[in-house]
């Protein structure tokens, strides 16, 4: 039988254990959206109706139990400066949908019903792939109105994330 001994500093093998509790943490901020309070991750599910209202509340949103539409849609194979200005508004809120190209998605469009300072109608729109949230917009219908992210304006200044697109979710049907 063998035996092996060896001398092991105390200091180094706290400040590993220190360093391993540090990248932990991290992960579980990143994990978490960067500690954002109750928003919904970039990677949530939503496999049923219920779960995409649920969706939509965690960013302060009263919405229609009921999308006022739903349809399949399919993400460009090609991109256009349509599309390239849609998907840098998803990439500003974490989506890509570059990753999904040629694919079919689901598109559901909720009412909002709480936007700040809406004198025409409020939508949400999210775009699911195999019961993921994979991108979205909400869109102020009104003369002047903007697409922007989920993410809800505080008050009723409402700066504008992005232009409109000249199609509303920068998806062909």
């Amino acid at each position: 039988m063998l035996v092996m001994t060896a001398k092991v500093d105390k200091k180094k093998i706290a400040i590993v254990f220190a360093a391993v509790i540090v990248a932990v943490a991290a992960l579980i901020l990143l994990i978490r959206g960067g500690g954002r309070g109750a928003e919904p991750t970039v990677s949530a599910s939503v496999s049923s109706n219920d779960a995409r209202v649920e969706f939509l509340k965690g960013f302060g949103w009263d919405v229609t139990t009921s999308p006022v539409e739903s349809s399949q849609v399919r993400i460009p194979e090609k991109a256009s400066e349509v599309f390239d200005r849609y998907n840098a508004l998803q990439k500003s809120q974490g989506y890509d949908l570059t990753a999904y190209a040629g694919k079919n998605v689901m598109r559901y469009v909720y009412k909002i019903n709480n936007y700040p300072g809406a004198t025409e109608p409020v939508y949400a729109t999210l775009l699911v792939y195999k019961n993921q949230v994979i991108g979205g917009d909400v869109t102020d219908t009104a003369a002047k109105g903007q697409i922007r992210g989920f993410r809800k304006p505080s008050g009723t200044a409402l700066p504008a994330e992005t232009t409109p697109p000249t199609e509303p979710t920068g998806v062909t049907e």
